[in-house]
């Protein structure tokens, strides 16, 4: 597809989504940066992830424009940190810091930054550079959000949020029976690492896989799911705009 065609068609996109429903808030499983890598020549697959992050700007601009206010961007899993090697870690971790020191935590940020996962799972330079990003962008006005999923699996944040759940009835003094009596699912949900933000309306996976690999499990009940045969560094906004397209057309069903 040629610039000038490329241009056209992005155009015709964006109009038609315009006239539909949006989504509140896109989660976005950044997926296939090292065959990317590996597809364009690159000696280290690994530098996949340098491209990758620098991507995901340019997504969040993309949301920005068409008014999407919350999003939550998977970069790192608690397996991850479990099964890659140490030198893939050590690189993914550095480009973490960068992307949050550079491109996020800025003095004109136009997303608020929070993080979702195991900071204590985490290189301290890694932790320090999150939460710094979260405390510069803590005044941004904007009313965008954006969360940085990092060391995050879906089981483990379900775990912490009944065992702070726990904590909490523990310290008020009532039994573990009075506890599972009255339990909710309002309990577990304002302790999830995103408590107070929308759960997600439509879910994107790039390059192909066909699974959530343990991404906002609690949140996505209800989302809708988008799979994307592009890689993450080769998602293009016709891509992204085809996503919000799907989404419009689709009846929301909340458990039918």
């Amino acid at each position: 597809m040629t610039g000038l065609v490329h241009a056209l068609y992005a155009r015709r996109l964006r109009r038609q989504v315009a006239g539909g429903p949006l989504p509140e808030h896109v989660g976005l499983i950044m997926d296939g940066n090292r065959r990317w890598a590996r597809r364009a020549g690159l000696d280290d697959p690994s530098l996949g992830h340098e491209h990758g992050a620098a991507h995901a700007e340019n997504v969040l601009a993309w949301c920005e424009t068409i008014g999407i206010r919350h999003v939550t961007v998977f970069l790192c899993s608690t397996e991850n940190l479990q099964r890659r090697g140490d030198a893939e870690i050590a690189f993914l971790m550095r480009v973490i810091e960068r992307m949050a020191a550079e491109r996020l935590a800025r003095e004109d940020a136009r997303w608020q930054v929070h993080v979702a996962g195991l900071l204590d799972a985490l290189p301290d330079s890694t932790a320090r550079a999150l939460k710094d990003a979260v405390e510069a962008t803590r005044a941004c006005t904007t009313g965008a959000h954006v969360t940085l999923a990092v060391g995050y699996g879906g089981r483990q944040e379900v775990t912490d949020a009944l065992r702070d759940h726990l904590y909490e009835r523990a310290e008020a003094g009532d039994s573990l029976r009075e506890v599972a009596a009255a339990l909710t699912v309002n309990d577990i949900a304002r302790h999830l690492y995103t408590a107070g933000r929308p759960d997600p309306d439509l879910i994107i996976r790039t390059s192909g896989e066909q699974r959530m690999s343990n991404f906002l499990l609690w949140q996505s009940a209800y989302s809708e799911l988008y799979f994307c045969e592009a890689t993450w560094p080769a998602f293009r906004e016709i891509d992204f705009l085809r996503a919000l397209r799907s989404y419009a057309t689709r009846r929301r069903r909340y458990g039918g």
